[in-house]
């Protein structure tokens, strides 16, 4: 069989279904590696887990202080009523040992340093529409060079709040619910790479609101089960500033299970960080596909088709080709 055949069946096996249902995939939709999250749902009645064990080295010249950090980061996603709704759990629990080296004093710091549930919601999707979408089966080329209309982004809309609960050493002073809104893009550049951005506004109504922005690019490999990923992250607030650097890779083991890690640093020594990310995304798919009754469902651009389509289809060849020998 011609290889340009099987690469041209394969590209439509498995990227057909990517346009034709953009919310749920056949294969994971992890917001892991890194903290710039997918515009898109995991899908309905798709529970997700995603954990990371991190490991952060800080030192802190402005105070002459150094700290080891240990700690968990995690998201419990879950595809609520539609395809285009999910409610999310985010958190990151810390243990931070530090040195007052002037001072010569010990403290240890333990608690949340994120802890937060909102709800995030796809108002546009680029791809909702198939037939605008289709892949090219006679251009490679057409298929995978840049094209402008891939800058058009998936857009959805977070609204949440954050959460303090108890005497928080990290966020001392901030009341127990503060709101938080984000909202998140995605475009896919090509079929290998794919532009992620949030902007978010947290702590809302608090002594030190805080407004964030995050950049991701990842790129899959021939091998699909490979990507790789870097991602810019800015952080401002009256209680603290930086601009992060993080990049890693992820290897899909399964359909449903992820397994990934990352490096990363920022680019001040007030504190210095640099840190280590290992981590894992697994899903319970318990997504079904909503049935459309035969006399629903469209053939073509005009709706149903008409019972005589194919015979007035083969009259108009027949048509042609006595046209074409016709003197």
């Amino acid at each position: 069989m011609d290889l340009h055949i099987i690469k041209k069946t394969l590209f439509v096996l498995f990227f057909v279904p990517l346009f034709t249902n953009a919310q749920y995939t056949d294969v994971i939709n992890s917001n892991r590696p890194g903290r710039a999250v997918s515009a898109y749902a995991v899908g309905k009645n798709v529970a997700q887990v995603e954990v990371g064990l991190v490991y952060e080295q800080q030192d802190n010249a402005s105070i002459n202080s150094d700290s080891n950090i240990f700690g968990a980061d995690f998201s419990i996603r879950y595809g609520l009523l539609f395809e285009t709704l999910e409610i999310n759990y985010e958190g990151t629990f810390i243990n931070q040992n530090i040195t007052f080296t002037d001072l010569g004093t010990d403290e240890t710091r333990t608690d949340f340093s994120r802890n937060r549930l909102g709800l995030k919601y796809l108002i546009f999707d680029p791809f909702k529409n198939p037939e605008n979408n289709k892949p090219n089966l006679y251009s490679w080329r057409a298929n995978n060079v840049f094209q402008w209309k891939n800058l058009i982004p998936a857009v959805s809309l977070y609204a949440g709040a954050t959460f303090n609960l108890g005497e928080n050493p990290f966020y001392v002073g901030d009341p127990t619910v503060s709101p938080r809104a984000a909202i998140a893009t995605q475009s896919r550049l090509s079929p290998r790479f794919v532009l992620i951005s949030n902007f978010a506004y947290d702590r809302i109504g608090t002594d030190f609101p805080e407004l964030s922005y995050a950049v991701s690019l990842s790129h899959a490999f021939k091998d699909p089960k490979w990507s790789v990923f870097i991602e810019n992250q800015g952080i401002k607030s009256d209680r603290y500033s930086d601009i992060l650097l993080r990049s890693g890779v992820a290897y899909l083991v399964s359909p449903d299970f992820q397994a990934d890690f990352h490096l990363g640093s920022n680019f001040k020594n007030s504190p210095s960080r640099i840190f280590a990310v290992l981590g894992f995304s697994y899903r319970l798919d318990f997504h079904k596909d909503k049935l459309v009754a035969i006399e629903d469902q469209k053939g073509g651009q005009n709706g149903k088709i008409s019972k005589n389509s194919a015979k007035k289809k083969q009259k108009k060849k027949k048509k042609k080709k006595k046209d074409k020998i016709d003197f």
